[in-house]
């Protein structure tokens, strides 16, 4: 066999293979290029809001009727929203519901009153924001005779509203409007008719259908109660076990009569008395809302106290009374001329 020589002339049959391969190669680059190109453009940061965006915003949202998916507490402290998760949320936000009151809960129908867009967030107020003190607000004038505040015309010192901070990772990127709406769906409801609706959507889908079938569980909170069952025609505020607890009465006879009980804000009773005179009780909690009940707490043995280690009070054991002289009340002046002035009768402890 002949050696082979590396400049002899290649057959026809191998030209044609090289040139469909780097055609294939060719063609596979290309792809390789164009994939990596959209890629790099799916990755690509969004751009920043435009003054134009921020107008169209603005104008689009401002005094928007919306429905309120979440609690929103009264007082200065607000919601924000990032990432579809809102903070305070869980325990913490049912503190500050019950230290300042609610400015809106799940159902109601709120306004968004301002709308301001910042660096990194978007700033909405609902039902004229959260109170606002102004320096002027504490000013008294003093007529001698009585005091009087100066309160100026200002609506929003009365404001009794709330707010929610729509945050983003570095800046405010350019949105549309349903785009805007699908984040803020945690907190509003641009989509419901009436605010059952807005409220059956915040709820789990057990309670969702106990509330359609107007039927009370047993860990629900008073907002489910109304929500299923309207308003008590009859309330009765009861002490059992040194448990307070409120019981909420639907029906008269000749027709079923449910007694709801609550302690706190969950139903911890649920007592039907039927017609044929047959009683139902369900005590069992049948929806966890991760709600804790209120319950009263007994004065802890080591209470806080001014008394040093190892003093007792006065008196405070019969067998050791307090060996304390009474005080005696100070001796009036004596001599002509001389006035007492106005005596002040001290009590001196009673002695076994």
């Amino acid at each position: 066999m002949m050696p082979r020589v590396y400049n002899d002339p290649i057959g026809t049959g191998c030209g044609m293979r090289s040139l469909k391969i780097r055609s294939d190669s060719s063609r596979l680059l290309a792809f390789l290029l164009a994939f990596s190109s959209l890629s790099l453009a799916g990755n690509a940061p969004a751009a920043k809001i435009t003054p134009k965006t921020r107008q169209e915003i603005i104008h689009a949202f401002s005094d928007e009727l919306v429905f309120i998916r979440t609690n929103f507490p009264m007082g200065k402290s607000g919601l924000k929203l990032k990432n579809g998760t809102t903070t305070p949320n869980g325990q913490e936000l049912q503190q500050l519901m019950a230290l300042w009151g609610p400015a809106a809960k799940p159902g109601d129908r709120a306004r968004i009153s301002t709308i301001v867009i910042k660096d990194d967030h978007i700033h909405f107020e609902i039902n004229g924001g959260p109170v606002r003190w102004k320096w002027y607000q504490h000013v008294h004038l003093d007529a001698g005779v009585s005091a009087q505040e100066i309160s100026p015309g200002d609506p929003s010192a009365n404001a009794r509203g709330s707010y929610v901070d729509l945050y983003f990772d570095k800046y405010v990127p350019d949105l549309t409007g349903p785009e805007l709406k699908q984040l803020l769906r945690p907190v509003f409801d641009f989509d419901s008719k009436t605010g059952v609706e807005a409220y059956l959507e915040t709820v789990s889908p057990q309670v969702r259908d106990a509330i359609k079938n107007h039927h009370v569980l047993v860990g629900m909170n008073h907002d489910m109660v109304l929500y299923a069952k309207g308003r008590a025609p009859r309330k009765v505020r009861e002490r059992a076990d040194d448990v307070e607890y409120e019981e909420w009465i639907y029906g008269e006879p000749p027709q079923d009569v449910d007694f709801v009980r609550f302690v706190g804000d969950e139903v911890v009773r649920v007592e039907t008395m039927k017609v044929d005179g047959q009683k139902i009780v369900r005590v069992d909690k049948e929806v966890d809302l991760g709600t804790t009940v209120a319950k009263q707490t007994e004065r802890p043995a080591t209470a806080p106290t001014l008394r040093r280690p190892g003093e007792e009070m006065p008196q405070s054991s019969p067998a050791n009374p307090s060996t304390m002289p009474p005080v005696a009340p100070p001796a009036p002046p004596s001599g002509p001329g001389s006035d007492p002035g106005p005596q002040m009768e001290v009590a001196t402890p009673a002695t076994n």
